[in-house]
């Protein structure tokens, strides 16, 4: 039967999408059977730029993200430090940003949505930065604002806040329908009576961002916390319409999140599917994988980063479940035993993953971001023996962040963040 089996594995099975296969054989079994990145590789540079699946768009092994750049958040960057950390950035290699029509996270009068893009405007302006050796991606606000007249106009929104004439890639930063993740709720039941009326089918988003693209105004597209079941939805009919389809998904991606591996997204994404590029974001689980949250106490009564505020941090409460902080803690004594810190651990564990583009990381300060690119380019990966102690914690908190040990019986199927439950 195992002879059978293998040569099963060695028919012809045909890439989709113009991938040519570079990937050694025993990394293609070894990913097949559910492995984790490129155990075998021993050396690597992870600022050094990758493909975006299919298309000609390059992204960094890591990527700046903006989410809470000049906003009101107690620890943010403001417009002088996102100038540093994008000269930091820019100066080590790393020419991929993401930001959002929405951004900055929380917002107000004094610092709107759209000054991340802004800032990011100015900044590229005020250096003489040659546009060609940048990659941007911005989001367009999902749900019912999703429509093809929306799509152009928020488009040209962003452009001209950004002060370029095209976007490398636009995403949907939530879809453009009913999808139970696409806020990060604690529920993986679909329920037919939250569906809402669209004002944009599959087939006239396509058609729209097709449309964007050979304006030139757009080289690619993709979608935002989304589903194995959109996400091909878009491929397929993009297939049929002989359009430019979706060459990126961004995903909630971490030690304490691998649903992506698990739910048919990276399966969707895979070189051998619909070739999509793979972008993750909270890598560091809101900071909980930095391992700042380690010390339950707060030194001298001071806050920690947002995880200790009841703003924004609020609704990051997932990473904060009893189930991932007994993961975390034994990620940590991984990250020690093998000479590194926890964070060191969480980032190259991620750029290994066989199924990841590039990481969409967020700093508050330039010595952060410093720190991390000190990780990437160690040079060594982690090793086999690592990589399955890592799997094995997995087994045993397995995407604890849908973990939940404190739901009163009276709260009635509402989370703490009002999202339904289970």
């Amino acid at each position: 039967m195992l002879s059978l089996w293998f040569l099963f594995l060695s028919g012809p099975i045909l890439p989709r999408r113009n991938f040519i296969e570079t990937t050694p054989s025993s990394l293609f079994i070894g990913n097949f059977f559910g492995g984790g990145g490129p155990s075998k590789q021993t050396n690597f540079n992870e600022v050094s730029s990758r493909k975006l699946g299919s298309s000609d768009i390059e992204v960094s092994g890591i990527a700046l993200g903006t989410q809470r750049w000049v906003s009101d958040d107690f620890n943010a960057p403001n417009e002088e430090e996102c100038f540093r950390l994008m000269d930091t950035a820019y100066e080590a290699g790393v020419r991929t940003i993401d930001t959002a029509e929405q951004y900055p996270i929380p917002s107000s009068p004094q610092n709107p949505e759209g000054k991340a893009e802004e800032v990011i405007g100015k900044w590229m302006k005020s250096r003489a930065i040659d546009r060609k050796s940048m990659t941007i991606i911005s989001k367009i606000t999902g749900a019912t604002n999703i429509s093809p007249r929306s799509i152009e106009k928020d488009l040209d929104g962003s452009l001209l806040r950004l002060g370029t004439d095209y976007l490398d890639v636009y995403m949907l930063h939530w879809p453009q329908r009913y999808q139970p993740q696409s806020n990060w709720g604690q529920s993986l039941q679909y329920r037919r009576e939250g569906e809402y009326r669209r004002r944009c089918s599959f087939h006239e988003l396509v058609a729209t961002m097709d449309k964007m693209v050979k304006e030139g105004k757009l080289r690619g597209w993709g979608t935002c916390n989304d589903s194995a079941y959109g996400l091909t939805k878009m491929a397929v009919i993009a297939d049929d319409l002989g359009a430019v389809g979706p060459c990126a998904f961004q995903g909630d991606y971490s030690l304490l999140d691998r649903k992506s591996d698990e739910n048919g997204v990276l399966e969707a994404c895979s070189p051998y599917n619909e070739n999509i590029g793979f972008m993750g974001y909270n890598i560091l689980a809101g900071g909980m994988l930095t391992g700042k949250y380690t010390n339950r106490n707060l030194s001298g009564g001071g806050l920690r980063g947002r995880m200790d505020t009841k703003g924004w941090g609020g609704t990051l409460y997932r990473y904060q479940s009893d189930a991932a902080k007994r993961a975390i803690d034994e990620y940590s004594k991984l990250a020690k035993e093998n000479g590194m810190g926890l964070g060191e651990l969480s980032v190259r564990w991620a750029l290994q993953r066989s199924g990841v583009s590039t990481l969409l990381i967020g700093h508050s300060n330039v010595e952060q971001l410093k720190e991390q690119l000190a990780w990437t380019n160690k040079g060594a990966a982690l090793t086999e023996d690592l990589l399955w102690d890592i799997d094995r914690v997995h087994m045993k908190h397995r995407n604890p962040i849908w973990s939940n040990e404190n739901v009163p019986r009276d709260w009635f199927g509402t989370g703490l963040i009002g999202e339904p439950i289970p």
